[in-house]
């Protein structure tokens, strides 16, 4: 059965108030799954769940090392911190950030602050000799060198086409 979402000169008024409740519903729900969506795809660097921030992180592997880029806009050098315990690579730190802005007519003031703590499991013991830190415009990309025998283990598998 076909319906129409235009009111009918022959139709009765509960049909055609009935048929514009579908349509003012299906609309809604069409803009809630696209709410949905888009959040997630949120451009936001540094996300909050329950009050703490989390900031994002691409881990990328190559034949001797692992890079782990953390995007933390807002954050001081001095206010991270980097570290090491066997396998894991632990990374902490501190946003804090104030405005405040005094004109003839108004005042204005914004405060955002927290912290974060990220750990990182790797699948060898990490040397501290082998890692490097480095912290540019917001972005810190931590550099760790594999052992030689995980590296030597490592082998790029190559991929044909079936016939």
């Amino acid at each position: 059965m076909r319906r129409s979402f235009l009111p009918s000169v022959f139709g009765d008024e509960k049909d055609t108030q009935s048929a514009f409740h579908s349509l003012h519903n299906e609309i809604d729900r069409v803009f809630d799954d696209f709410r949905g969506w888009v959040s997630r795809f949120d451009a936001e660097p540094l996300q909050t769940k329950n009050g703490m921030i989390i900031p994002k992180l691409d881990v990328s592997e190559k034949d001797d090392t692992v890079e782990i880029t953390a995007e933390l806009p807002g954050v001081k050098e001095e206010d991270i911190d980097v570290s090491i315990t066997s396998n894991v690579l632990t990374l902490k730190g501190e946003k804090s950030v104030s405005k405040e802005e005094k004109e003839k007519d108004y005042s204005l003031v914004e405060r955002s602050y927290g912290s974060f703590a990220r750990s990182l499991p790797m699948a060898f013991d990490i040397d501290p000799d082998g890692v490097s830190a480095k912290f540019t415009n917001g972005i810190l990309t931590i550099t760790i060198k594999k052992p030689p025998e995980i590296a030597e283990k490592t082998k790029k598998i190559e991929v044909t086409k079936a016939d």
